[in-house]
């Protein structure tokens, strides 16, 4: 709506667009014709158009790069340390307060749908989890790792680079060794062989 009034054009047309069924309310202040075609990522149209300073982050950006079987309950966002809570009531929304170097760390923007938004690259979003395991689960940390491993894309002296980095290596160290050479590392903290790597 604010970029529709400051080309000129008034609330009240906007408001008699949409009740007239041209326009579809996708979030509070956010609108889109219906003639066109449904964007493939609707729930980050919010964040591209609203937290301009807010990127894509932990399960929303793993799902992004299909590193993930998770299907994300929320999106994602993290923002700058001094940031306020914004206020988007759609669609539900959990926010991280990040400070500015983790923040800033690994950003790559992508335009999908004429929106422009942030979102962290593979290895970060991986580090991320790390950082936030407490947060996220564990379980959800385990499997994008294994995934990463197994898609042959892998960057591991990038993903080394930014644990060292924000000071989670000695964490995601021994656990990324247990799935190249083939263990199961389990939650209690012990290692477990498996016959077959596949089976991670």
């Amino acid at each position: 709506m604010s970029e529709a009034i400051a080309i000129g054009i008034h609330r009240r047309e906007l408001y008699a667009l949409r009740d007239k069924g041209a326009l579809e309310l996708i979030s509070r202040g956010l609108y889109r014709l219906v003639e066109i075609s449904a964007p493939s990522l609707p729930d980050f149209i919010p964040v591209a158009k609203r937290i301009p300073h807010g990127v894509i982050c932990l399960i929303s950006a793993l799902a992004f790069h299909e590193i993930t079987t998770q299907i994300p309950q929320f999106v994602y966002v993290a923002l700058p340390r001094q940031a306020h809570k914004p206020a988007i009531t759609y669609p539900p929304m959990r926010y991280f307060w990040y400070t500015e170097k983790l923040l800033n760390t690994g950003v790559q923007k992508h335009s999908i749908d004429g929106c422009t938004f942030k979102i962290f690259d593979i290895e970060k979003t991986l580090v991320d989890c790390v950082k936030f395991r407490n947060k996220i689960g564990m379980d959800v940390v385990l499997e994008a790792l294994k995934m990463y491993w197994h898609s042959r894309k892998t960057n591991l002296d990038k993903l080394f680079e930014y644990a060292k980095l924000f000071r989670v290596e000695k964490i995601l160290k021994p656990i990324m060794e247990t799935i190249v050479s083939g263990y199961e590392y389990m939650d209690e903290g012990f290692l477990r062989p498996v016959d077959d790597l596949e089976a991670l």
